[in-house]
């Protein structure tokens, strides 16, 4: 999935928002529907700034957690190429867009925004907007592309609001969304062998699942290059997950990973970075080994419990942060 399109932008102080009055304890709406459409859109108009000059700063007063990171590596490493920034960008438009707003008591609090884009494709924009309390400001934290076929269909209250799922044990799902950052990571690693919500049979076959383990063992097996990955799970506070009850009992969960990958040369051949963008991440001097580091934010459909069934992934995007030679 690309990345390029999706660069974001802060913004303003007076977006910091209006649920100020009970936000700890009271179960409220966590914005209402006007101040999340002004939320878009000046997030929308500055991020086609921040795009067309590449300015991390600026993305960062907006964007947090993987899409921040993701974003503003990418910011970064286009700035050391191209110091004026992009003239010919072209500018992002979201439109027909639906306003997910659950109700919760608490901190962070969130909302979805379900757009289509003038982006090639067919696939509705969904950013995840989180804030951390009363007086900070709205930020985008994920941003996920989903087909419309493959959006399922959210549980809503008389008032219209979607329901915000726990992220804990009392989710009802086979893997709670504060779980699954650590499910994941573990089916990377070993297929999920072991036992309780973090098995391997939790995840359906796909790209993200079978295909993904089954690159690596290939890449493992190579012998002109040594091939190593150590996947982390991404914790709160810097990456919170974020889940949407779904009208079967599920869930649409939004999480984070992190993903390290070395790749060792044998003694006497030194790696050869061409990527100009991955050049501008890379520190230390590379004589026999690389580790490339990634981020990296997924959206899943998640099962109830009583039910069973496999997480499925609807989309994951993957961005590298950095690079370490060695």
């Amino acid at each position: 999935m690309t990345r390029g399109a999706v660069l974001a932008a802060a913004l303003t102080a007076s977006l910091a928002g209006c649920v100020t009055v009970h936000g700890e304890t009271a179960v409220v709406p966590t914005v209402d529907k006007d101040e999340a459409a002004q939320v878009l859109k000046t997030f929308t108009a500055k991020n086609n700034r921040a795009n067309r000059a590449y300015d991390t700063e600026l993305n960062a007063a907006i964007e947090t957690g993987a899409l921040g990171s993701i974003d503003q590596a990418g910011l970064k490493s286009r700035k050391e190429i191209r110091p004026r920034g992009n003239p010919d960008y072209r500018f992002l438009k979201l439109t027909d867009t639906r306003y997910l707003i659950p109700e919760q008591a608490g901190w962070p609090k969130f909302f979805v925004t379900d757009s289509a884009s003038n982006r090639k494709g067919s696939g509705r924009w969904l950013f995840v907007f989180q804030r951390d309390s009363a007086d900070a400001p709205w930020k985008a934290s994920y941003l996920s592309i989903v087909q419309p076929d493959a959006m399922p269909e959210l549980a809503t209250g008389k008032d219209g609001h979607v329901e915000a799922v726990p992220t804990g044990a009392d989710s009802g799902l086979t893997v709670s969304p504060g779980a699954l950052s650590k499910a994941y990571t573990r089916y990377l690693r070993n297929g999920g062998s072991g036992s309780g919500s973090a098995s391997g049979a939790a995840f359906a076959p796909g790209p993200h699942t079978t295909a993904q383990r089954a690159q690596r063992e290939r890449q493992m097996k190579r012998e002109n290059v040594r091939n190593e990955y150590v996947d982390q799970p991404a914790r709160p506070p810097q990456f919170n997950p974020f889940g949407l009850r779904t009208k079967d009992g599920g869930a649409l969960v939004f999480f984070s990973t992190l993903h390290h990958h070395k790749q060792t040369l044998p003694r006497g051949y030194k790696p050869r970075i061409k990527d100009p963008l991955v050049k501008a991440l890379l520190s230390g001097t590379p004589k026999q080994s690389v580790t490339f580091v990634r981020t990296a934010e997924q959206t899943v459909t998640v099962p109830p419990k009583k039910d069973g069934g496999k997480i499925t992934f609807l989309n994951r995007i993957s961005g590298l942060t950095s690079a370490q030679g060695q």
